[in-house]
């Protein structure tokens, strides 16, 4: 079969349509957000010893409940979720994120982003449209069944955990994802 740009551009401007779509179908109300994120933190606590030790270190925490990913070749993912600083919501964001490559399915995932310095978070918030990779790098941990979270040996000023995963897609990154800030 022949490589045709035609296909590829028809394919390229699907996936921007589902994430458009996605963005205004699946939107949800600051009130179901806030209930998902109080379940993934709940999770997140259960699933990753130490983490809620590590929490209460932070600045700030935003946790994304559902992260839907689906890729043929090209793929997107959007989700929604809530910052909060000393326990309470302050503001809400969506990720959204395109790719290229060898990718085929579709996945859920929950996310959760530490902040542990003033400055990263002071200079997250105050961006418009702040992009992992890009604006910040963000330190992705990823642990095993059983393992705990050693505190004393992460130094980064951005944290993200990816956990809860369901469905058939392996990719674990946050590169290139777009954070938005959300008016709720």
């Amino acid at each position: 079969m022949k490589n045709n740009p035609h296909s590829f551009c028809r394919i390229l401007t699907i996936t921007l349509a589902f994430l458009f779509i996605a963005q205004n179908l699946f939107a949800a109300s600051a009130r179901e957000i806030d209930v998902g994120v109080d379940v993934a933190l709940e999770k997140f606590y259960k699933e990753i010893p130490g983490s809620q030790e590590f929490t209460k270190k932070s600045k700030a925490v935003l946790v994304f409940p559902s992260v839907i990913k689906v890729g043929i070749g090209i793929g997107g993912e959007y989700g929604e979720g809530a910052m909060r600083i000393g326990g309470k919501t302050v503001e809400y964001y969506n990720t959204i994120a395109a790719s290229i490559g060898f990718q085929l399915g579709a996945q859920a995932k929950s996310i959760v982003m530490l902040f542990m310095e003033n400055g990263a978070l002071k200079e997250f918030r105050n961006s418009e449209g702040w992009k992992a990779g890009v604006d910040g790098s963000v330190a992705l941990i990823n642990l095993g069944m059983g393992d705990s979270l050693d505190t004393t040996n992460v130094k980064d000023p951005i944290v993200a955990f990816i956990f809860g995963q369901k469905g058939l897609m392996y990719n674990l990154t946050l590169e290139g994802s777009k954070f938005n800030k959300l008016k709720k």
